[in-house]
């Protein structure tokens, strides 16, 4: 047998290792884009519903800002689920956000209002606040 010959018998699976070697790279590099995605994917999500969140307390300051001074005492801790037009709000909290819940903590003396909306997501429960002074 040549020294040829014998080499290429050695040889005869190192093409079947390179392949292999070759898809297990290719593999693990599908599956960090696949993490990639959904990682990006909650994101997304997360900043979704942290708009909607800002967005609905935008609706309610301007629904304050567009009743009465007299009223201002119905957008109180505890009152808000009374009062016609915050319950809509409420509703809207709800049915916006995922377990969505609202409080509404505002005083007619000085016009502050404090504005707290929290959703679930992931089995974390998120917040967002803000707060105004509405002057007549």
């Amino acid at each position: 047998m040549t020294t040829l010959a014998k080499r290429a018998r050695n040889q005869g699976g190192i093409a079947l290792i390179e392949a292999l070697v070759g898809m297990l790279i290719f593999t693990f590099g599908i599956l960090g884009m696949i993490g990639l995605q959904a990682s990006m994917t909650r994101a997304q999500g997360s900043a979704h519903y942290r708009a909607d969140a800002s967005n609905l307390a935008s609706e309610l300051f301007g629904l304050i800002q567009t009743d009465t001074l007299a009223n201002m005492d119905k957008y109180a801790s505890g009152k808000c689920a009374d009062y016609a037009r915050c319950a809509d709000w409420l509703r809207r909290v709800q049915a916006t956000l995922p377990s969505g819940q609202a409080v509404v903590a505002a005083a007619s003396t000085s016009g502050a209002v404090n504005v707290t909306v929290s959703w679930a997501q992931g089995g974390d429960r998120n917040n967002y606040q803000t707060s105004m002074v509405w002057q007549p």
